[in-house]
């Protein structure tokens, strides 16, 4: 039997080992951005790519963390492509403060602006206002990406947010600071110039409402870009820029010196304590996680070792067993933990349950935690592995639709910070119960072993393939064979499938980032860290749906 054991936790672990080096093989292509040709030509203008400037500013040897790295992945091929949506923001430190750094890569299509581009843009805005964060921007773009303009320029999450929150975020006294180390054109060059301080770099970095050919074009003047809009001409007649920087180095080095001086902030106080790891080995995580849907597994053990010192302080363990719930501290800072279970377990009636699946008494329990967090001002940590509520008469009858209520209600109501994990599966309303994308998580991220979707692949072609086979006999085609049949079926769940992986996922911004499962604690922590930048000024309360 120990034999046994050893086997299925091998094959588990090459499997999810393998996904991780697929995961950092993606990687290392989205790291080239426009590619190697790009990055030359880039760096022949004595310029840094995005991805150079960022390193360069962030203090070495700290922890870092990129947001949307995947954004963009597998779309817009009939334009070329636009990898990372051609913007790249991390969560680092520089000069010892916490800080997020926005940088345009201008080797994917000059920086331009994709409808992608526009949503990672808010989203790092969105990170900055939540946790009062301060921002960098290292801007270098050419401003919208005409051929989508009308999918990038007019709306109300569109080009012209970004301004907005200059403005919102100006006004909440979150730092923000503009190097123009680019071209920054037409409504792009009010970012920088909204921003605390700007500075400018000598020579390549320009600024202006419209370039030299639409001047010429619009008012008939003939002038060059560099007077129209140059480091001369605005650090020294326009006054538009506050700073003049001789290179990308130099510029760098100015917003170091300019962070190294900000006072402290004002802390929403969560808990911390020295950090300890995880005294279970963490790598085993790998060998334990399943290597398919059809497997259980006890979300304890993945818990165990993710957390300092392997302690879990479980709350109601013998009630509502699908969702575990119960205090740990990840790198130091108290959290709770709201987990599915994707094993078969007996309710208290000694009622066999299945895994992944959310009943009343469980939904009932992580409302209580949920607000019990809230009453102590703990962050919570939401594992997903969720295959949604359960169904049937049986559940019906007993109100599971307002258990499940209460649960959403609970978490979306939240005031303290909420951290979501997606380990499996990510399905239907279990999603949005266990802190989904809309529900405003201050990260979400994904292992490689995730699925998002309404339910599964397998779940979702029975259910079409059934609506195809009624629609083909409605229309009088009654010979539907088996072949047939296993044919119509297999082309909806492999395009079903796609649709699922976590790639997909996050090219959309659906999650922030696909990450190593040893690398949790890191987004965790940091995480943290920086939501403790803003004091919490809310009241909770759940509304109308009590518990």
């Amino acid at each position: 039997m120990e034999k046994k054991v050893d086997i299925i936790f091998n094959k588990n672990e090459d499997v999810n080992k393998l996904k991780v080096t697929d995961l950092n093989r993606k990687l290392d292509a989205i790291y080239l951005g426009g590619g190697k040709k790009r990055i030359e030509k880039h760096h022949s203008l004595g310029k840094l790519t995005a991805r150079e400037r960022i390193d360069y500013l962030l203090d070495k040897g700290c922890n870092r963390i990129e947001i949307g790295a995947f954004a963009g992945e597998g779309m817009y091929a009939e334009h070329g492509g636009c990898p990372s949506g051609g913007v790249v923001g991390m969560i680092g430190y520089v000069s010892g403060r916490q800080c997020l750094v926005v940088a345009n890569d201008a080797t994917v299509k000059a920086g331009a602006w994709f409808p992608i581009t526009g949503k990672k843009n808010l989203r790092f805005q969105e990170i900055a206002l939540e946790n009062k964060l301060p921002i960098i921007y290292l801007v270098d773009s050419a401003g919208v990406f005409l051929p989508m303009q009308d999918e990038i320029f007019p709306d109300k999450e569109h080009f012209g947010r970004v301004f907005r929150n200059n403005a919102i975020m100006s006004s909440l006294g979150i730092t923000q600071i503009a190097a123009i180390m680019g071209s920054c054109v037409a409504g792009g060059a009010y970012l920088p110039i909204m921003s605390d301080e700007a500075m400018i770099v000598d020579k390549t970095g320009s600024i202006f409402l419209a370039g030299s050919y639409l001047v010429k074009a619009a008012v008939g003047e003939d002038i060059d870009n560099e007077t129209l809009g140059g480091a001369t001409t605005h650090c020294e007649i326009s006054g538009v820029t506050d700073y003049k920087c001789k290179d990308d180095h130099d510029c760098l080095d100015r917003i170091k010196r300019i962070m190294d001086k900000i006072g402290d902030y004002n802390k929403a106080g969560f808990n911390r304590i020295k950090s300890s790891p995880p005294k279970l080995n963490a790598e085993e995580i790998f060998g334990l996680l399943p290597e398919t849907r059809d497997q259980h597994y006890e979300m304890r053990d993945i818990i165990n070792r993710l957390v300092d010192n392997s302690e879990f302080d479980e709350y109601k363990e013998d009630y509502g067993k699908s969702i575990v719930c119960g205090y740990a501290r990840m790198d130091g800072w108290a959290v709770g933990i709201v987990a599915n279970q994707r094993k078969v377990v007996k309710n208290k009636k000694g009622e066999m349950q299945f895994g992944g699946v959310i009943y009343s008494d469980s939904a009932d329990k992580a409302a209580r935690f949920i607000m019990n967090c809230n009453q102590k001002k703990i962050p919570l940590l939401f594992l997903q592995d969720v295959s949604g509520f359960m169904i049937g008469s049986r559940s019906e009858h007993g109100g599971i639709i307002k258990d499940g209520a209460k649960m959403v209600s609970a978490q979306a109501n939240s005031v303290v910070p909420k951290f979501t994990v997606i380990i499996g599966n990510s399905y239907g309303a279990g999603n949005y119960a266990m802190c989904g994308k809309a529900y405003d998580p201050r990260l979400i991220v994904a292992w490689p072993s995730a699925q998002l979707a309404v339910m599964s692949g397998a779940a979702a072609a029975k259910t079409l393939l059934q609506i195809e086979v009624a629609s083909l006999k409605a229309q009088g085609k009654e010979d539907i064979t088996k072949e047939k049949e296993d044919e119509l079926y297999n082309k909806i769940k492999d395009r079903y499938d796609a649709q699922i992986s976590p790639y997909y996922a996050a090219a959309r911004l659906w999650t922030d980032a696909i990450i190593n499962p040893l690398d949790t604690r890191k987004w965790v922590s940091m995480g943290i860290e920086a939501a403790n930048h803003a004091p919490i000024e809310k009241s909770y309360n759940v509304g109308i749906i009590q518990t």
